[in-house]
Formats: structure tokens, sequence, C-alpha cells
């Protein structure tokens, strides 16, 4: 009788497991699609970059400009709360560099090489619609690289220093299906850096301050 009873405890448990499991799986098969605390998203986009550049050049005066140029952009992002989410942003741009209007005239820099690696923490509306906006606030660190100094120019030994910044950023994501969303994103860095010519005769303080339109897929995890 003492093992019936048992075995008879040991089953309605069991019932009682497997029915709260179906539950919790059942209300699990029931939540929206859309974005919660723990999911992780891959974005790829391509970005057109447009500097807002402006400078003080000493002692010949004049002012910068950056070319606009476009490229590929990646970031990952991670959402701690449904709404919060930290993003780390990665790209790398070219740009052809001049100084225009200065005392020698117009002088070709040559071309420079940006990464702006860019943290940024977001809130997001609307999370288990399919629009979804939101907004962030970060901070980058720029590195500039693969100086190649104009041929035939009078600017030689063109040296930049590496910079940190804010950065702001809105953008939407419009999702498609449980996991692949559309992107359309803008961002502004504000980041500046100190330019050396030709050995430090002519020194230059540069703001950059790119405007970044980005558009794109993603999918979450």
């Amino acid at each position: 009788m003492t093992k019936i009873k048992t075995l008879g405890s040991a089953a309605l448990a069991a019932a009682l497991l497997i029915a709260a499991t179906g539950a919790a799986s059942a209300q699990d098969a029931e939540a929206p699609p859309g974005k919660y605390a723990g999911d992780f998203m891959i974005r790829l986009r391509g970005i057109g970059v447009i500097p807002a550049d402006n400078a003080d050049i000493d002692p010949i005066g004049g002012d910068t400009e950056l070319s606009n140029t476009g490229m590929p952009e990646i970031d990952f992002t991670y959402f701690i709360t449904d709404n919060i989410a930290l993003e780390l942003i990665a790209a790398t741009t070219h740009h052809e560099v001049s100084a225009r209007n200065t005392s020698a005239g117009d002088i070709d820099l040559g071309d420079v090489w940006l990464l702006p690696p860019t943290l940024l923490l977001q809130y997001h509306f609307l999370t288990k619609e399919r629009f979804s906006p939101y907004i962030g606030a970060g901070i980058n660190y720029t590195i500039f690289y693969g100086v190649d100094e104009a041929k035939n120019s009078i600017a030689t030994d063109v040296d930049y220093d590496n910079s940190i910044g804010w950065a702001l950023q809105v953008g939407v994501d419009y999702r498609l299906d449980e996991n692949w969303y559309i992107n359309a994103d803008v961002k502004r860095l504000f980041l500046d850096t100190d330019v050396s010519v030709n050995n430090g005769g002519v020194k230059a303080d540069v703001d950059v301050d790119p405007w970044i339109f980005g558009m794109g897929i993603g999918y979450k995890f």
C-alpha cells in the first residue's frame, strides 16, 4: 500500500511538472515577437558620411575640406532590458583632405583613413511593434591612419592626432518577421583632431563632426 501511495505521489508530481512546463512553453510561444532583455542583434548597413568640418589653420588661415564618402558599417547590439540596449559600431572611412582659401592658396593634403569605434547607450520605443524607433548617445575614439600625402604638393609630413568625442543617434527598426529587421539610422559624431603639416610649420585644429546616414538589415538572436 505504501508503495502504491509513493508511486501515486510521484506520478502526480510528474503530471504537475509536465503541466507546468507545458503551460510555460505555451506562454513563451504566445509571447509576441519583438525586442526583449537578453536579445542580441547584429546589423549591416551601407552608410554615407558627410563631414561638417571647419578648422583654424595657423599661420596661413583658410579652412579644411574632407570629402564625403560611402562605406559599409556593422554594429552589435545587446538588450539589457526590453528597452535599454548597448550598441557597438565598427566602420572605417576614407577621405580626401585639402586646405581651402589659405594665404598660400588651395593645398592638397592627400588622403587619410578614419576608424571611429563608437559605443552608444540606447533607448528603444515600442519594442513589441513592427516599427520600433530608438535614440542613443555615447562616445567614440577616432583613429587616423593610412595617411597618403599628396604628390607635387607643398604640404609634407602630414600628421593627425587621434581623438575622443561624443556621439548622438536616432534610428528605427522595422520588423519583417521574428528575427529579421530593416534599419535606418542617423548619427552625429563630434570629433576633432590636431593636424601638423611640414614638420609643425603649419598647425590646424580641425573639427570633423561628420553626419552619418545609414540603411541596412538586422538579425536578432
